[in-house]
């Protein structure tokens, strides 16, 4: 995020979860059926195992240069679900057959190099698909042992359910060599999205997933792998950010295979975000386009930002412990209904809104710092228009309203602050926390899937105005 006048604020995050409902219309009535708070994509939010289902045995694929360890074991049974669910869904979705690849390779990115498609795996610590010899190898050694520490098994299905994905567009025909690399990708995330919500349904052979802590280690996944910030869309190789890559993956869960095929270059040019970093953003010592929540000019920019975003409502800002007595305290920011006060814990939004460094914890980075502070800026629009601020729904109405704060500042706005690469992806690293201010209500009760309130700040981020968060999430 930077300022007006050329101040940097914002780029990187850290890891957590998601979970969506769609509103609609009631035949006759003209009534809105408000998303579930309690539902992912019309599922349940359950909180139970997720990874590999106990005494199944494996699916015995051929599976060359493999030494039979238990993350092959892994690879191998997550590619035979894939398969497995793709050769039923392709002829039912399109009327075309799904073969399975012609092969699979296991290798060591620190071991012997071999040539796997034009490329040495030397150092290749990667995942992929080859369409020329309809292909998919993995590393053994580095990626998927990470992937496993770091997310659980299920994040190595995710991966080699993106590289299926690929597979899934050639045998359809719907990319070629000249479709932009970040088109792929994105269709890609999109039918792994698929993929898990039959996971999710209890339909794998050899996984299970919880629509909670499961799924919500799914979109960590992808939050881990998205490019870095200040990446070009139009780079080849360009996968997305994390907002854009697990806004594909949300729509494969939501609305099936189908919705997959419809992108194309026109869509993902209107919808990306990723983008590079401006000259003007520059290293302040807490990372390129980072700025420092505390500094009492920013806060002022952050203030003037808000107000423009919404007019008439004026909460004053407020340093030190709150004090309220129609409302819980809540860190780092509080909002209090009966004095329209907005307390800050300016050391806590400091550490937040501290990137991770290497060698240190760090924080999540300052656009997620000051989206919490939005939030409850959010609450005291609801409040001023008589919608409730306890309970869970207004959850989700404060996390649609901070992501329509959100689409006001992107730099074609021109505004006293504007966002940087990486500041929506720190959205999405606090909203897929245990805990997000992002999407809580006044007393800090948040929504309980981290999907339900991505997919609530995507709302307000593409949204024209308040109305669109009022009429769907609106008590």
């Amino acid at each position: 995020m930077i300022s007006k006048v050329g101040h940097a604020v914002a780029a990187l995050a850290a890891v957590a979860v998601l979970t969506s409902g769609c509103a609609r219309v009631v035949a006759g009535t003209g009534a809105v059926e408000r998303p579930d708070p309690d539902q992912v994509a019309g599922l349940t939010v359950t909180g139970g195992d997720s990874g590999p289902r106990p005494g199944v045995a494996d699916a015995g694929l051929p599976v060359a240069n493999t030494d039979g360890s238990a993350v092959d074991r892994l690879a191998e049974n997550a590619v035979a679900d894939v398969q497995s669910f793709w050769e039923k869904e392709l002829p039912a979705d399109f009327g075309k057959d799904f073969k399975p690849v012609k092969g699979l390779l296991s290798y060591e990115s620190n071991g012997p190099a071999l040539k796997v498609c034009n490329s040495s795996t030397a150092g290749l610590v990667n995942a992929f698909y080859c369409q020329n010899d309809d292909t998919v190898s993995w590393d053994r050694a580095q990626l998927l042992p990470q992937l496993n520490d770091s997310f659980g098994p299920m994040s190595v299905v995710a991966v080699l359910a993106h590289e299926l994905g690929h597979a899934v567009q050639f045998r359809l025909g719907s990319v070629n060599q000249a479709t932009p690399t970040i088109v792929k990708e994105q269709q890609a995330d999109c039918y792994a999205g698929t993929f898990f919500r039959s996971v999710a349904e209890g339909k794998a052979p050899h996984f299970q997933l919880s629509t909670g802590p499961g799924l919500n280690s799914i979109m960590a996944t992808l939050f881990f792998i998205r490019d870095t910030a200040g990446t070009s869309a139009q780079a080849d190789g360009a996968h997305g950010n994390a907002f854009d890559r697990v806004t594909a993956f949300q729509l494969g869960f939501s609305d099936g295979a189908k919705r997959c095929a419809q992108i194309d270059v026109r869509e993902v040019q209107g919808r990306i975000t990723e983008q590079q970093f401006d000259p003007n953003d520059q290293d302040r010592g807490l990372g390129k386009g980072n700025l420092r929540v505390s500094d009492q000019s920013a806060l002022g920019d952050l203030q003037t930002t808000l107000q423009a975003a919404f007019p008439g409502v004026k909460p004053q800002l407020v340093a030190g412990q709150p004090s309220c007595s129609d409302a819980k305290p809540t860190s780092p920011a509080s909002y209090c209904p009966d004095t329209n006060k907005i307390s800050l814990d300016l050391a806590n939004l400091v550490r937040i809104g501290t990137p991770p460094q290497k060698g240190s914890k760090g924080g999540i980075g300052d656009f997620a710092a000051f989206a919490e502070i939005a939030s409850r800026f959010a609450l005291a629009v609801e409040h001023a228009s008589g919608h409730a601020v306890d309970g869970p729904a207004t959850g989700q109405l404060t996390a649609c309203l901070t992501g329509m704060w959100a689409g006001t500042i992107t730099p074609q706005h021109q505004g006293a602050l504007q966002l940087s690469p990486g500041d929506l992806d720190e959205a999405v690293g606090e909203m897929l926390m245990g805990e997000s201010l992002i999407a809580a209500d006044v007393d800090g009760a948040t929504v309980p899937s981290g999907f339900a309130r991505v997919q609530a700040f995507r709302d307000g981020f593409t949204s024209t105005g308040p109305a669109i968060c009022t009429s769907k999430y609106g008590a």
